[in-house]
Formats: structure tokens, C-alpha cells, sequence
């Protein structure tokens, strides 16, 4: 039986800028797609990665124009789309000011609380 890997993100927008993707998101995408079972956790600032309506279109720097933008939450939604587990933690959620309604669909609130018990569920926790 293939090992469950449970890929935590809390370093939001990592490299965003130079590969147009969250490299978690991104190799969690691939894993997948090579048969590996995969779950995602956003926690910390990450969790803005679940928000509705993101749009970094116009961003720029300078004259340096951004023409490939990140659209993290069109990848969440492919990955909750394909069976990924996606979750966020509900308590960083609400510190920065975003309620369920505001996250897209599929994603799944995990109470601080419950975290150890979330853990114990997966062979392996890489922690971003």
C-alpha cells in the first residue's frame, strides 16, 4: 500500500513569482499524478491560498510586468477536484479575517486541537 504523505504549506506564496505556482501545490499535483496518495494543509499565512477571487493579474514591479501570475486558488481547486484532501486550519483562517464562505469549495476546516490526531492519520508529514 502506497504511504500517506501529508504535505503541510505555512510559507505562503513561495516562489510564486519566478514558477507562476506554490511548489508544494505544485509537487503535490505531480505525486499525485504518479499514484502517490497526498493530502495538503494550509496553515499560517498559507492559508490565504484557499480565499475566493484571487487575482495577481497586474502585478508588476517597476516596468517588470508579472505576464505568467500565480492562480494558486485554481490550483487548489484542480487538487480538491481530483480527490486531494485539502485542508486549512480553521483558527489561522479566522485570525486573518476569512470565514468558511470565503474559501473556495472542497476545502476542509481542521480545529488546532485536532492537529496531533490529523498527523497520526499519515505515514509521513512534510512541513513547509
Amino acid at each position: 500500500m502506497a504511504k500517506r504523505i501529508l504535505q503541510i504549506v505555512e510559507s505562503a506564496y513561495r516562489a510564486t513569482l519566478e514558477e507562476q505556482d506554490d511548489t508544494v501545490v505544485w509537487i503535490v499535483q505531480a505525486m499525485k499524478g504518479a499514484g502517490a496518495a497526498q493530502a495538503l494543509l494550509l496553515r499560517g499565512n498559507a492559508v490565504n491560498y484557499a480565499a475566493r477571487g484571487q487575482d495577481a493579474s497586474g502585478l508588476a514591479f517597476g516596468d517588470k510586468r508579472q505576464t505568467q501570475p500565480p492562480r494558486v486558488e485554481a490550483d487548489l481547486t484542480r487538487l480538491v477536484g481530483e480527490g486531494v484532501t485539502v485542508g486549512y486550519v480553521a483558527e489561522d483562517a479566522a485570525e486573518r479575517g476569512l470565514a468558511a464562505a470565503d474559501l473556495i469549495e472542497g476545502v476542509k476546516a481542521v480545529r488546532a486541537r485536532d492537529l496531533p490526531a490529523t498527523l497520526e492519520q499519515y505515514d509521513q508529514v512534510w512541513h513547509w
